[in-house]
């Protein structure tokens, strides 16, 4: 379909001997606010990694405007994730940069633009985020919230078509927390972009997803939009919508019974 701007396929990946993802489908369509949710560990973030070229998945497909990742050369990445913006979880910003050049980096490094028009197209995406004011301060200068918000500046410096985002709403007070709700659904809709966002903050993510996939244990357990995954009888989607302590999804990491464990024979390393 010509909506489709990402298409995940049977997708297969493993760190080691554990399997992250056994058999993965999705679909990001165009305009469309999309979030990945999941207990931790469950590969979200992992998820865009793999979205992004980073990692190569062991068996199925990943499609991103309609191009197979698999055996694109370094070039063709390159140019292909320029299309692309990410809001990392931790902001990663430059530490020695103001916060003027970490918005204007990405313009920089993928444009041949003058500097007088990188000057105005990032003083429009400072605006955006409501920071113009703060072109000069330094990373260390900014609060938590203040330093997502010129990431995102950074995210949209070039107006990317695919936007994601890796816990945007992490560790922010409650009105940082609202404010990078409004300006998330503002950007998507005033830029017409696609988003992705994985996060733990169901309320704020709900506020604003047009659809959600929930992963558990490598695969998708249940999808749809949050008005069906929140009226949803399925037990482990109950149990992760509802904060439930018990429920399908296990507390404890695989492990070999904790009796085994206190009495095996063999000479512990711990010991």
């Amino acid at each position: 379909m010509q909506d489709e701007l990402v298409k995940v396929k049977d997708l297969h990946f493993s760190r080691g001997d554990k399997a992250i993802f056994s058999g993965v489908n999705l679909t990001l369509r165009k305009g469309k606010i999309t979030a990945i949710l999941g207990p931790s560990g469950t590969g979200k973030t992992t998820l865009l990694h793999l979205l992004g070229g980073q990692l190569q998945p062991s068996k199925g497909s990943i499609e991103v405007f309609g191009q197979p990742l698999a055996g694109l050369g370094r070039k063709s990445l390159f140019e292909l994730r320029s299309r692309m913006g990410v809001l990392f979880q931790s902001g990663a910003l430059f530490t020695d940069m103001s916060v003027f050049d970490n918005v204007a980096f990405p313009l920089r490094v993928h444009t041949n633009l003058p500097a007088s028009m990188i000057k105005d197209l990032v003083l429009i995406k400072l605006e955006a985020v409501g920071l113009r004011g703060a072109r000069d301060l330094m990373p260390a200068e900014l609060s938590g919230g203040m330093a997502r918000r010129v990431a995102l500046a950074r995210a949209v410096a070039l107006d990317p078509e695919l936007l994601m985002y890796d816990e945007p709403f992490a560790g922010q007070d409650p009105i940082s927390m609202g404010v990078l709700v409004q300006l998330v659904q503002r950007l998507n809709k005033a830029l017409g972009l696609t988003s992705i966002i994985v996060s733990h903050d169901l309320a704020e993510t709900f506020s604003i997803a047009d659809y959600a996939y929930i992963l558990a244990e490598g695969r998708v357990i249940a999808e749809g939009t949050p008005a069906e995954l929140e009226a949803s009888l399925q037990a482990d989607v109950r149990q992760f919508i509802g904060g439930l302590a018990d429920g399908p999804v296990a507390f404890n990491y695989p492990a070999v019974s904790f009796a085994d464990d206190l009495f095996a024979q063999e000479e512990s390393s711990y010991a």
